[in-house]
């Protein structure tokens, strides 16, 4: 919604605004563990040690990226719509629920994929914040496969290989939303 804001509703200081967030996306990810590790600790709320620290990290760290890109997208989406919409009588939250929304289905799920292939690869993150052993994904498990002395290449190969897995399916049922976008400009 913030990005339909962005494109759409004209307010004071939107272009400062969106600068300000192309600019959060030049800042990286790694200045933010001391803060966030100081925050959840001292909240008292235990969020430390669970996926939810993990999940809220993630979500705050991709918001840039998901305003300017969906942002980017609208952008592109006729004015004409827009416009029709706006004199029907149709206020900002019902033309981007009826009309945006549906159209930008190729956008969201691009930055769906890139959104989960980021989280799913991100070993980083999941050391700092996913420390108990019951919590920790895949990506950790299997770093933890590597020895000191010796390491047992198949079962390392094998590990990786299901790591795989999970994201070739997203990605190959999100492909045709891919295919649907690059073919919805192809025809007039």
């Amino acid at each position: 919604m913030a990005a339909f804001a962005l494109a759409w509703v004209r307010f004071p200081f939107r272009d400062t605004i969106f600068l300000v967030i192309v600019a959060m996306l030049m800042v990286p990810v790694q200045v933010g563990f001391i803060p966030t590790v100081t925050g959840f600790r001292e909240s008292g709320t235990g969020f430390l040690q669970n996926y939810g620290a993990v999940w809220l990290t993630h979500t705050a760290w991709a918001l840039p990226f998901g305003i300017f890109l969906l942002r980017n997208f609208f952008i592109t989406l006729p004015k004409d719509l827009i416009e029709a919409a706006r004199i029907d009588g149709a206020s900002n939250v019902g033309i981007f629920r009826t009309i945006v929304l549906p159209l930008s289905v190729p956008a969201i799920a691009a930055y769906g994929i890139f959104q989960f292939l980021w989280v799913w690869n991100d070993l980083l993150m999941s050391l700092i914040y996913a420390q108990r052993n019951a919590i920790q994904p895949m990506t950790v498990k299997v770093t933890q496969l590597l020895g000191t002395y010796a390491t047992e290449w198949s079962l390392l190969s094998a590990a990786a290989f299901l790591i795989m897995i999970v994201p070739l399916i997203v990605f190959i049922s999100l492909q045709r939303f891919f295919v649907q976008g690059l073919l919805a400009g192809s025809v007039k």
